[in-house]
């Protein structure tokens, strides 16, 4: 019996080591499988190997923790927008990203408005904190593009130089503040499938870059590419440093019907920067890391329960969010829906995800 193992043995050793060849001599579709698995194994093992890379470069590096702050959604959410803002200073938050929506700033033809994004500025510069700004048309939450009404039935050849005046007030009303530190140039420009834009011209984007340039050249202009797109954006404009948006848990409306997470490790977003630092020399941070829920059935966060909330967004999704931002590497991060856990906390009576956050700034 042991002597038939053995030679049982022997044979499958001596298959097992002429596999390859054996295997590569057999049919047309066996080779151009062993082609392709061989080069999907290279190409991940070329991305992951850029992924270290990219994160033991950055490694010495400070963190710095900051938030998308929205008044405006604050407001929707039925919370103080200057207590809101208050509250995450107090938590230590000293990065915020605001916006300067062209609706909010210029309700009026001619008139502008910015008392609002004054008391955030007053704000940040009480508290030492840093800011970027996003300008241009395509900002930051739902409609993402915020045009006032009486632009929208303009063509573009009118509006166009009307937003342009509007950016240039904005720019020259703050950039000479001590806390403004970069501009963002618009938000996910590209990105055709989410949001009610109609306007994709990358010359208005170039326009745009060229004029903040010309105003002030001394801060740097940050380009945000769309949310887990695949690519390096090449085209005009380059700006000084790019952004990128990592959500992770959403609720697919057109397909399943049912929330779908992402399953990009986060080496993957590692690669995406180095791969970036390597073709270009810019640097890359996280605009917006998903730290708030994402309702389903086209609700809003105040139309959904907490127990459905908790399914896309719970305190120790929160913690995953923070772990996972900081295992990319990137540096800067942003985190979005920050306004949210300042409602949970006043509206719902649940400080779960405000003590993470809390934690989460104490410590970095």
């Amino acid at each position: 019996m042991a002597k038939r193992l053995s030679a049982y043995t022997r044979r499958l050793v001596r298959s097992l080591k002429n596999w390859p060849i054996t295997y590569w001599r057999s049919t047309w579709w066996h080779k151009l499988t062993t082609v392709i698995v061989v080069l999907i194994i290279l190409i991940i093992g070329i991305m992951y190997g850029i992924a270290q890379w990219y994160i033991h470069s950055q490694a010495n590096k400070p963190l710095r923790l900051g938030v998308t702050f929205i008044a405006d959604y604050a407001e929707a959410l039925g919370v103080n927008p200057e207590k809101t803002m208050d509250a995450l200073i107090h938590i230590g938050v000293r990065q915020f990203r605001l916006v300067s929506y062209w609706s909010d700033g210029e309700p009026l033809k001619g008139q502008y408005n910015f008392s609002q994004l004054d008391w955030e500025f007053k704000k940040a510069e009480a508290a030492h904190a840093k800011v970027i700004l996003v300008l241009g048309l395509r900002q930051p939450r739902w409609p993402e593009c915020h045009m006032p009404t009486w632009a929208q039935d303009e063509p573009s050849n009118v509006w166009q130089p009307q937003l342009m005046a509007y950016i240039k007030t904005v720019v020259n009303r703050y950039k000479n503040s001590p806390s403004l530190e970069s501009y963002q140039l618009e938000n996910e420009y590209f990105l055709k499938g989410f949001g009610i834009c109609t306007n994709y011209s990358r010359q208005r984007l170039v326009d745009e870059y060229n004029l903040v340039k010309s105003l002030d050249p001394h801060h740097i202009i940050i380009v945000s590419r769309s949310n887990n797109a695949i690519g390096i954006p090449l085209g005009q404009p380059q700006p000084d440093e790019f952004g990128i948006s990592v959500y992770r848990w959403v609720w697919d409306a057109n397909v399943t019907h049912r929330y779908l997470e992402y399953p990009y490790p986060a080496w993957f977003y590692a690669f995406l920067a180095g791969l970036q630092e390597i073709v270009d020399h810019k640097n890359m941070m996280i605009d917006e890391l998903q730290a708030e829920p994402w309702p389903p059935h086209g609700q809003t966060i105040p139309q959904t329960s907490l127990a459905e909330q908790n399914k896309s967004m719970s305190a120790s999704k929160l913690q995953s969010e923070f772990n996972y931002g900081i295992a990319t590497g990137m540096r800067s991060i942003d985190m979005w829906g920050a306004e949210y856990w300042y409602y949970r906390l006043i509206k719902l009576h649940d400080p779960s995800v405000w003590n993470v956050a809390k934690r989460e700034f104490a410590r970095h």
